[in-house]
């Protein structure tokens, strides 16, 4: 049976993980902490301390539909649910009203942030409600300080073989962006379009190719209206080694092509380190280790190879909990 491609900004992702995911010194340090509440509900809060620059944090929590399950509707309408914590097996009951809409909306998922630059933030999610494949998405923010508003509509819709998105500001414009990707037997072939409607003008396009296929991936793209240019390759060697590499050309800027390759490697099932360097002589190394239930080390630090007797290094840290 056709599978459902990826989205278009994933058509690189295999070696764009490699290359940027879990590399800790572009912060110098990072804290996360994920809870779930007996009821469903999930927080989640984040601090960062950049190298440069104030502490940023936010606070979040989300409730979705797919954490409960509707047991039955009784004889006088009342919609009656439970909820059961897969964790410890315990279950409660719902309230009748919370029961009504959870049962009326489907897919439903509500997320609401307060960050440090004291910006509310609110997303409302809901996929398969309409019709099977299409998600929607509602992004709101306000700036209290400010007494500005800020929102966003997306839509994301996946069927087999087909993969599109539809994003929209419509404070800003309103603009428009919207991107597609077509797969079959591996490969993907996926374009980007961007439209200013205040402006009446396209902003943006761009095209990528790629095949992927059990233990390699490879993706070219053609960015910023196909004036940088870049080829990416992913290989999982075996169960433990991981290599990939990727060149990006900027036609804009002048003939030379940056180069940039890496390798992870798992130590134990619990931790692995991570390395790569790129053509100016930028190396990097991490270190990742699951300290226990839930709890995650991230160690990090960027050299500058030209330049060892300068202030240009980066060391950084990320210490992630989930309970």
């Amino acid at each position: 049976m056709p599978g459902i491609p990826v989205p278009f900004s994933d058509i690189a992702k295999p070696a764009n993980d490699l290359l940027n995911k879990d590399f800790y010194h572009t912060t110098a340090a990072n804290l996360e902490v994920k809870s779930k509440a007996p009821n469903g509900v999930v927080f989640n809060v984040k601090g960062k301390s950049a190298h440069d620059g104030p502490i940023s944090g936010s606070v979040s929590t989300t409730i979705s539909r797919d954490q409960v399950r509707i047991s039955h509707v009784n004889g006088q309408g009342k919609i009656e649910g439970k909820y059961t914590d897969k964790a410890t097996g315990e279950t409660t009951s719902f309230k009748p009203l919370l029961s009504r809409l959870i049962v009326g909306l489907k897919g439903l998922a509500l997320t609401q942030t307060w960050t440090t630059s004291n910006s509310l933030d609110t997303k409302l999610e809901l996929e398969d409600n309409i019709t099977k494949g299409l998600k929607a998405e509602v992004l709101t923010n306000y700036l209290p300080a400010k007494s500005t508003y800020g929102g966003k509509l997306n839509l994301f819709y996946k069927q087999p073989n087909i993969h599109t998105r539809l994003f929209t500001d419509l404070f800003k414009g309103p603009t428009a962006t919207f991107d597609a990707t077509l797969g079959h037997e591996g490969f993907l072939v996926g374009a980007e379009g961007g439209y200013d409607v205040g402006k009446a003008a396209i902003t943006k396009y761009a095209l990528a190719a790629g095949y992927s296929q059990g233990s390699y991936a490879a993706a070219v793209t053609a960015t910023n209206n196909l004036t940088v240019f870049s080829a990416s390759y992913y290989h999982l060697v075996n169960t433990q080694v991981e290599a990939g590499a990727k060149a990006t050309w900027d036609s804009t800027a002048g003939s030379n092509v940056g180069l940039e390759v890496a390798t992870k490697y798992k130590l134990d099932p619990s931790s692995f380190v991570k390395g790569k360097i790129n053509d100016r002589g930028i190396a990097a190394l991490a270190y990742n280790v699951k300290l226990g239930t839930g709890a995650t080390l991230g160690l990090g630090a960027s050299l500058d190879t030209q330049n060892l007797n300068q202030a240009a290094h980066k060391v950084g840290a990320s210490f992630t909990f989930e309970g």
